[in-house]
């Protein structure tokens, strides 16, 4: 039972770290440019949106790294 709700938050958690990846505007803008983060560069308030983008990022990266290692240790 346990096992099976780590799978599903580590499921979750992989899907939404890889859309927050592709979210991220890279040297050639990314997947952020279709969503009009091509434009919010030119904004003021773009450095909250991208520092806030990483904040979540690296809090998904976290959930992922811990449900990795639940499962590595509950099936060995």
């Amino acid at each position: 039972m346990l096992t099976a709700l780590v799978v599903v938050i580590h499921l979750i958690a992989a899907v939404v770290l890889v859309m927050l990846i592709l979210l991220h505007s890279g040297r050639g803008g990314g997947l952020s440019d279709m969503f009009g983060g091509g434009m919010g560069s030119v904004a003021a308030g773009s450095n909250v949106v991208e520092r806030n983008l990483d904040r979540i990022t690296v809090g998904a990266a976290v959930i992922f790294a811990f449900t990795t290692i639940i499962l590595g240790v509950r099936l060995q």
